[in-house]
């Protein structure tokens, strides 16, 4: 089993560690345009092969696509990342090109790969990818929403001073500081819903933390966070390689679902060997719905920047 990860930086690199310490593939594949870089960073981690204990090869490539031949899964994590300030939408012109020429070479190379798109803006890159590939949207899955209630979990216990892991919580809608949709409603603790425990005070600053949690460590770090991020891509891959049939929030293109069509978006799917495997209905209420609308809407108008730039 060969999986790719393109973008040797600080997401895929993690991503690609992640992915070979739980030996979810025999090999790892990470490529980079950047002389040497990924074979620098396959060479680094191969070395901690021994100290961790697993037997999978990476392999480091520089824009050799011909070493990802026969990959079942591929995670592009190529693209600049966000700056201080910047907006996900203002990272379109940029990305977008980077994008559908990887996915373009990847599947000349892997014609059966599922594809795992982390690129930012995501929900755009995830509609790029889709659309300049033709593939079924089975095979064409953003991550954001993994990580976006990884963030709302860690928030989460925060507030109540528990473990992240006796919390189930889901963030639909887009992957951007105003699109999310923190399920604050059926987030629960121990099977018990967090208002339980939390004030309606309290429930909205872990909303509103979660809602700018990248804005946050951007304004922090000076880029774009990488350990939560990879390890997301990572768990999202684990999912389809070992066909966990995991309930995850990703980003998929909707044809009714939801009330929205022709539009990638964070919705709760089961994954699976197949990719995408079914998408769950949670049964929003009003204003859940009125806020996963507004948030599609926000994903199509920066949907509609790919036609402007010609890219669509």
């Amino acid at each position: 089993m060969k999986v790719t990860v393109v973008g040797a930086g600080a997401v895929g690199t993690t991503c690609a560690d992640n992915i070979a310490r739980k030996q979810i593939a025999n090999e790892v594949v990470l490529l980079d345009i950047k002389e040497g870089f990924a074979e620098g960073k396959a060479m680094d981690l191969n070395q901690t092969a021994q100290i961790e204990g697993f037997d999978t090869t990476i392999t480091g490539s520089t824009n050799d696509y011909s070493k990802t031949a026969g990959s079942a899964v591929a995670v592009i994590t190529s693209g600049i990342p966000r700056k201080p300030g910047m907006s996900r939408s203002e990272l379109i012109g940029i990305n977008a090109g980077i994008v559908k020429e990887v996915a373009s070479n990847l599947l000349k190379h892997s014609p059966d790969i599922i594809i795992v798109v982390i690129s930012n803006p995501m929900d755009t890159m995830t509609y790029l990818a889709l659309k300049a590939t033709g593939l079924p949207k089975h095979r064409i899955i953003g991550m954001g929403g993994i990580l976006d209630s990884a963030r709302f979990r860690y928030r989460i216990s925060e507030a109540m001073n528990c473990s992240p892991n006796d919390i189930q919580a889901t963030v639909i809608g887009g992957h951007g500081d105003k699109t999310m949709i923190p399920l604050t409603r059926l987030a629960t603790y121990m099977g018990q819903p967090i208002g339980d425990f939390l004030s309606e005070a309290e429930l909205e600053e872990v909303k509103q933390k979660t809602m700018v949690g990248g804005a946050t460590l951007t304004g922090l770090l000076g880029t774009s966070a990488w350990y939560a991020p990879g390890a997301a891509g990572g768990m999202l891959v684990e999912a389809i390689v070992r066909d966990e049939k995991r309930i995850m929030p990703c980003c998929v293109m909707l044809d009714g679902e939801y009330g929205e069509s022709d539009i990638c978006i964070g919705v709760p799917v089961v994954i699976g060997k197949n990719g995408l495997e079914k998408i769950v209905d949670y049964k929003l209420n009003d204003g859940e719905k009125e806020l996963f609308k507004a948030s599609a809407e926000a994903v199509r108008t920066m949907n509609a920047s790919l036609t402007e730039l010609n890219v669509l």
